[in-house]
């Protein structure tokens, strides 16, 4: 699980005391002492645990996306089998851990709505897969004990012109549309300039780019993230197709 430097999370963060800090400066995803959650929806079928400063807000975007009702879960009452977050639960004791599973998960909800067949329910699902197995290794380098040092999008890398080169014939990945499978991939690029703002991409991967700002700009993204994580994405996206504000660094701070 990505780990994410615990100062930039409190710049992020709608409510810092939803997460803490470990010894070493890394945010600790179990469950915080205190909770200032609040319901996202009237529905009490689909409820999530999680925090801003975790992968939960990806879940929201995806809710956001499929428009399902989402209320956020109790932390103290976080049936996660590790405590971690997020954590999803539904109706008949439905209980899943891990970003893609629910994201999966929520990707059925949608199929029982007649949204989508089963073709495009199996390409959502591998990119999904590809988003936490391939493109999580290569956005956040780790050490050999788990800690996030660097990006590999400083570099080139041919999984990532792959993808530039199919983002070059469409605007999202599956059938044009926008899905699930961009909320799994374009979180990843987005959160890597969070917390790697110097990082420049539009000179290698311009689709990219072009992608990660459209992704960034959708309602759902602001909702689930927040307008000032949005707002800055948007910008510091848009200087990177100008050649603008490469000494800029996150909220001015770092």
């Amino acid at each position: 699980m990505v780990r994410f430097v615990a100062a930039s999370l409190l710049l992020i963060a709608s409510s810092a005391a939803a997460f803490s800090s470990t010894s070493n400066g890394l945010t600790s995803y179990r469950t915080p002492a205190k909770s200032n959650q609040s319901s996202t929806s009237l529905s009490m079928a689909l409820t999530l645990y999680g925090s801003q400063g975790s992968r939960s807000p990806l879940v929201n975007w995806a809710a956001n996306e499929l428009n399902l009702s989402v209320e956020a879960g109790d932390l103290f009452k976080n049936p996660h089998p590790f405590g971690q977050i997020p954590c999803l639960t539904d109706d008949n004791g439905v209980l899943v851990f891990e970003s893609g599973a629910i994201l999966n998960y929520l990707q059925s909800k949608a199929a029982d709505k007649g949204m989508h067949g089963d073709k495009k329910m199996a390409e959502v699902s591998s990119w999904i897969s590809w988003a936490n197995a391939s493109l999580d290794p290569i956005c956040f380098l780790e050490t050999p004990d788990g800690k996030v040092y660097d990006t590999g999008l400083k570099n080139q890398n041919k999984r990532i012109q792959r993808l530039d080169d199919l983002l070059s014939k469409s605007p999202f990945l599956v059938d044009g549309e926008f899905s699930l499978a961009d909320v799994a991939v374009a979180s990843y690029l987005l959160y890597v300039i969070q917390f790697f703002p110097d990082v420049e991409l539009h000179s290698k991967w311009p689709n990219i780019v072009r992608y990660m700002k459209e992704c960034a700009g959708r309602e759902g993204y602001g909702k689930a993230f927040g307008e000032r994580v949005q707002a800055f994405c948007v910008a510091r996206l848009g200087e990177m197709e100008s050649g603008a504000g490469k000494e800029k660094k996150l909220f001015g701070m770092f």
